[in-house]
């Protein structure tokens, strides 16, 4: 990348410069990565009047087919810079290089998914016959495109989180304009590029790396048809109050739970654990941070978790072996050391962990945790796992279902009855069997419930959030 030309940004159909610059700094070793030019206000406009001419004069009368060619398109031009996606992810927000190709492989499938779902925008028939007087009626439910939308992507997955705004919007036959993480904004562009190679028309797609005060702005305009936002719980709570009648969806964060039950299989339990607790660092809004383990089978699983724990390779994303890198910046590692430092003032055992180099925080498991302490009643968002012992199973599952997050939990066992009863009184968006809660596939639905958010991501799903049904009544016609 050449220094010494700021990255544009795509607006509308066009690659522009700003006099902003602002430099996008690798969170390992803070080197600065690249150089973005920052929108400013004329830009956003500009770009929101070119989305809603575009819906109107295009997409709005894309037929499916064109709608899935396209899309596929953009899957078949990724799949070409596959390298180079998963590089920039790296380098920009540390993802360790073997995680960031996962991303790009999930993120490849979610336009794919899209693409067929881009068929199946329809709606239903229904009969009026069924109560008297409405012989010879019937009604059509049909879902239409929105119109304008308006997204907000954060920094741990600057691809797939970006995708699954995008795709979903272009499916429908919406517009959108999409407003990156700043801390990682390369990724979008890349794709951005990727979009236009693929014919996306100009208007349809705009990827603008602003600052905050401007997206706000945008967010509150009544020509943006909704608001999907993915970030921390504050802002999207934030945002929707000042939203008005405006449709909001809100994926936010949490503090997921997850029960290894007596009968679990504690290999098994301790290998997906270590997983979810330190994948990306912890920066994942359903990174297993709770684990509640059977009296009967703690020892056993400590053990083989902790062991698991102390094998990662910690240290440089760009190595081909490293397991886990740093966190987003040093800021966000000593605010993490401070929850941990609060934790241990309070009682809490410190079993592995707990030093930090710059923003690299070594993987940390915690013992003898209360549910006051911010590592547990908040979302930790660090590579931190707390280990707490159970005896009784409904007292655990309450401990899980008492937090102010609901997102996604976890159980590991065979008991159908647990299972059920578990399923019945935890109160989140998805409850994982036999799998932590950061488990997730990109077409499930996905989002969660409490202090976690509104609405539903995957695919189909988020497709139905970027519609609006109308119901047409036919009566008979001689």
């Amino acid at each position: 990348m050449n220094m010494a030309e700021p990255r544009k940004f795509y607006c509308a159909g066009e690659w522009k410069s700003s006099g902003d610059v602002f430099d996008v700094v690798s969170p390992y070793d803070g080197r600065v990565v690249a150089q973005v030019c920052r929108p400013g206000q004329a830009d956003a406009e500009a770009a929101t009047v070119a989305a809603a001419k575009g819906f109107e004069e295009i997409t709005s009368k894309l037929p499916a087919y064109e709608r899935e060619a396209m899309l596929l398109r953009i899957r078949d031009g990724m799949l070409e810079r596959a390298e180079d996606l998963a590089q920039s992810i790296c380098a920009e927000n540390g993802k360790p290089i073997k995680q960031a190709r996962v991303e790009v492989e999930r993120a490849t499938g979610v336009f794919k998914i899209a693409a067929e779902e881009a068929l199946r925008v329809g709606g239903d028939f229904i009969p009026m016959d069924i109560t008297p007087g409405a012989e010879g009626r019937y009604g059509i439910f049909k879902r239409f495109p929105l119109g304008p939308i308006f997204g907000i992507s954060p920094f741990n997955f600057p691809l797939n989180l970006v995708a699954h705004k995008i795709a979903p919007a272009l499916a429908a036959g919406n517009t959108i304009v999409l407003k990156p993480a700043s801390a990682t904004p390369l990724t979008a562009l890349l794709l951005a590029e990727i979009c236009e190679a693929a014919g996306v028309p100009a208007g349809a797609l705009s990827v603008l790396p602003c600052s905050s005060s401007v997206a706000g702005k945008m967010a509150l305009d009544d020509r943006f048809m909704l608001l999907s936002f993915t970030g921390s719980p504050a802002v999207g709570w934030k945002l929707k109050s000042n939203c008005g009648r405006k449709p909001v969806t809100l994926e936010l964060g949490g503090n997921a739970g997850c029960i290894v039950n007596a009968d679990a299989d504690v290999a098994l339990a301790a290998a997906r654990c270590a997983a979810g607790g330190f994948a990306f660092a912890g920066q994942v809004c359903i990174h297993t941070q709770r684990i509640y383990v059977h009296a009967d089978i703690f020892d056993a699983f400590a053990a083989d978790f902790i062991s698991r724990v102390k094998a990662m390779n910690v240290g440089d994303p760009a190595d081909e072996s490293t397991d886990m890198g740093p966190m987003i910046n040093e800021n966000e590692a000593l605010r993490a050391l401070g929850w941990i430092g609060e934790a241990v003032a309070a009682g809490a055992r410190l079993l592995t962990g707990g030093q930090a180099k710059g923003a690299v925080l070594q993987p940390t498991v915690l013992a003898d945790t209360t549910e006051a302490m911010k590592v547990n009643c908040m979302e930790v968002f660090a590579p931190i796992v707390t280990l707490t012992k159970f005896t009784d199973i409904d007292e655990a599952m309450a401990r899980v279902a008492e937090s102010d997050f609901g997102l996604q939990a976890g159980l590991f066992t065979y008991d159908s009855r647990v299972i059920h009863r578990a399923f019945n009184t935890i109160r989140v968006g998805g409850l994982m069997i036999n799998e932590v809660p950061t488990f997730r596939v990109d077409h499930m639905p996905y989002g969660g419930v409490k202090m976690s958010g509104l609405g539903r991501e995957g695919l189909i799903y988020a497709i139905d959030e970027m519609t609006e049904k109308r119901l047409l009544l036919m009566s008979k016609m001689d």
